[in-house]
Parts: structure tokens; sequence; C-alpha cells
């Protein structure tokens, strides 16, 4: 996986799976994503999931007005996410989820943390992924 910046949208996977977002209308692609997610086996969550779990759950900030910076790797989401508001509200059991999957993303476990802790940027993913969950709390 080719990976350039600690926030959802730097790497190859996040970049993937917002192409294909832009095929779809509504949240379907967000919640199967987040159910994917959830429904990983106890020996931990596997990182390109957990990579398409990031960049759904920015999505769902990004439709409750509490987006992250934008940017040219964010482009595509943000133009997603502005050609459905204020029409596409998510549903509360969304944020839910995608707080659930925040915790295994961020889990002993998980295998993107693990990749992550291996690198010199663990503090600044981690930091990453603390502010999309404040941004989605909030």
């Amino acid at each position: 996986m080719g990976t350039w910046a600690v926030d959802a949208f730097g790497n190859d996977y996040a970049q993937d799976w917002a192409e294909d977002l832009a095929q779809v209308s509504n949240l379907d692609a967000v919640e199967n994503t987040l159910d994917v997610a959830l429904q990983s086996d106890a020996g931990g969550l596997e990182a390109p999931y957990a990579i398409e779990a990031l960049v759904a759950i920015e999505v769902l900030a990004r439709l409750q007005g509490k987006g992250g910076e934008q940017t040219e790797d964010s482009a595509a989401v943000d133009a997603w996410v502005a050609a459905r508001k204020p029409k596409a509200r998510p549903r509360a059991d969304l944020a839910q989820k995608a707080l659930q999957v925040l915790d295994k993303v961020v889990a002993p476990e998980s295998e993107l943390r693990a990749q992550w802790e291996d690198s010199e940027y663990y503090a600044e993913w981690s930091a990453s992924v603390a502010e999309l969950r404040a941004r989605l709390q909030a």
C-alpha cells in the first residue's frame, strides 16, 4: 500500500474507496464498510478494512458539518459530500457504529495500528484518529 500522509485520505486504499463512493448516491457504501469492520474476527481488524472505515467515518463527519481539513487527497469525498448536503443526514446509528469501529482501529490487535506503531509517525497517526473521533462526537 502506498501511504503518503497520516490522515484518513493519504493512502491508496482510501483513494480507491473514495473513487467507489462516487459511484453511489446514498450512504450504503458507508454503512457496508462500517459493518465489514465491525464483523472482523477476534484476531483484529485487517489494515485495508480499517483504512476504508476511516474514510467512511470521514464521510459521516463531513455530512454532519464536522469535516476536517480539505485537501487534494480528500477532494473526491468532499465533492461527494457537497453534492448531498444537507439532504443526506447520517442516521444516529451510523455514528454509533463509527465510534465502535474507531475503537477497533486503535485496539492493540488492529493490523493498521501495528503498522503505524512500526513507523516513526505513530504519534501523528494516533492523533489524527483521535481528532476524527472528537469531530464525530462533537
